[in-house]
């Protein structure tokens, strides 16, 4: 197909010249490989293309016909080489990250601020989703970026950590709990419970934290938001299984109080995702550069 495509660039500069000679200089090679060219295309597709005359030459019928869609098709060529090389420095382009609603205003606003300031022409869509649903969007192609949890086992991605995060339980100022006491993990599974529901992360990692020191988790209020998660534990409906990092606003204005434990939690990391195996577009690239190096700086 390449050869053949050459040949047609070669016929849409001489039926745009007019004349072989022309049609030469201006390809930078000689007339008798012109000739040929021509000579070549019109044995390839069994017909004439070209008519002589006393200028030079003039398309027959045919020709003109294939004149419109070379001429057309050479043009999408260009086209697509001068978007191609304005995605390469990011004066157009589309980036498509998966991340849940928390992870976005939490961490991810300020990234996307300051990218969208200096990149404007890059369209940036962002698909909400818990790290399981984020991570299958990533690996069927849906996205080119997610943040989420990476599971252990995820031997396609490869990750980068963005935030380290801390499981804690919370309260409502005025919920009748002691908050200078030190609770155990067994007074924590006593107090009616507002957790994420089953299928959140966060929720399956406090579950399994619990399970691994033989207690079950009995919640009695799970959600869908965090944002209303806090709302019920601000009001007292009872103690609310939180990432610290999520809800610092809260506590440092007294909204909630964090109980005290006589256990940590180990940490967690919400990770900047990407296939192991699959190249970055031109903007997602950027984008991976931007938030790692600022994290660097940081």
């Amino acid at each position: 197909m390449s050869v053949k495509l050459e040949l047609y660039r070669v016929f849409k500069e001489v039926a745009e010249a007019g004349n072989i000679t022309a049609a030469a200089q201006n390809l930078f090679i000689s007339q008798s490989a012109v000739s040929q060219s021509v000579k070549q295309l019109e044995s390839d597709l069994q017909t004439r293309l070209f008519a002589r005359n006393s200028r030079g030459v003039s398309l027959t019928p045919d020709g003109k016909m294939l004149y419109e869609y070379v001429r057309s098709a050479m043009g999408l060529l260009e086209t697509g080489e001068e978007k191609l090389s304005q995605s390469r420095q990011l004066q157009v382009g589309h980036l498509t990250i998966g991340a849940s609603d928390t992870v976005t205003s939490q961490f991810l606003l300020p990234y996307l601020d300051s990218f969208h300031k200096q990149y404007p022409a890059i369209h940036i869509q962002i698909v909400s989703g818990r790290s399981h649903k984020v991570l299958g969007l990533l690996q069927s192609g849906k996205v080119d970026i997610a943040f989420a949890s990476t599971p252990q086992e995820a031997a396609s991605l490869e990750t980068f950590p963005c935030l380290t995060t801390h499981s804690i339980f919370v309260a409502g100022a005025e919920y009748p709990c002691d908050f200078d006491h030190v609770y155990s993990l067994e007074e924590i599974a006593q107090f009616p419970l507002i957790l994420l529901e089953r299928k959140a992360s966060s929720r399956l990692f406090l579950e399994k934290y619990f399970l691994q020191n033989g207690l079950h988790l009995h919640p009695e209020i799970e959600l869908g938001a965090r944002s209303l998660l806090v709302d019920l534990a601000a009001i007292g409906f009872g103690v609310a299984g939180v990432t610290e990092e999520f809800v610092h606003r809260e506590l440092d204005s007294g909204r909630l109080r964090k109980l005290r434990t006589s256990f940590d939690i180990p940490a967690r990391s919400v990770d900047l995702c990407v296939l192991r195996d699959v190249p970055l577009t031109s903007a997602a690239q950027r984008f991976s550069d931007f938030v790692r190096g600022s994290l660097h700086r940081g």
